[in-house]
């Protein structure tokens, strides 16, 4: 039903069925992983009503329960996402229940840490709140940036605009006419709608 991927490493499908609701993914050698993307696999649909939370596990040394940490979520209408791991700290606890329980991890070994799919009513992960570290920026985001930083060059550099009448000589300074500055705006907004990634080329 799930399949988890890592960078440089073969696709997983092989999820272990925990619970009649609950699927846990094997992540060894954690360390080495910056991002994971969970995804249906397209054979078997969520039930009616339904959506996975995706919950990142530790492994615990002081041979504690695992601590499961709320990534996001996968739907039938989002059957995958991208969340990053790195930034999770061991021990954080999200701010829902523990899904998984003790039982998932305890036959892992100390180096592998665990993805987890829970099959829930979309209604209670509206309401849930994953970790705010394994977002992955998205390229709205970005644009939303850049954005803003257009807007706030344009209008500090509209704060020292003056006429030509108001103008004084100044040999050490150096004038650029608003219209260029306007220009430059308009053809990168133009550029930015076209291919948000113009500018990694």
């Amino acid at each position: 039903m799930f399949g988890c991927l890592v960078a440089g490493r073969l696709v997983q499908t092989d999820a272990l069925q925990v619970a009649p609701d609950k699927f846990v993914f094997n992540l060894p050698d954690f360390d080495n992983v910056n991002h994971v993307v969970v995804f249906m696999l397209g054979t078997v649909p969520f039930p009616a009503g339904t959506g996975g939370a995706v919950y990142f596990s530790f492994p615990d040394p002081g041979g504690g329960g695992p601590v499961w940490q709320l990534l996001g979520f996968i739907t039938n209408d989002k059957p995958s996402a991208i969340f990053k791991i790195s930034g999770l700290k061991p021990g954080e606890r999200g701010s829902g229940p523990q899904p998984f329980g003790t039982g998932a991890a305890s036959s892992a070994a100390p180096s592998v840490a665990q993805v987890g799919v829970s099959v829930e009513p979309l209604e209670q992960l509206a309401q849930e709140i994953p970790v705010s570290s394994a977002a992955v920026s998205s390229v709205d985001s970005f644009l939303q940036f850049t954005q803003k930083m257009l807007d706030s060059l344009y209008n500090f550099c509209s704060s020292f605009a003056v006429s030509q009448e108001q103008m004084t000589p100044n040999r050490t300074e150096t004038f650029i006419p608003s219209s260029c500055v306007l220009r430059w705006y308009d053809n990168f907004q133009r550029r930015m709608a076209q291919n948000p990634n113009f500018w990694k080329s």
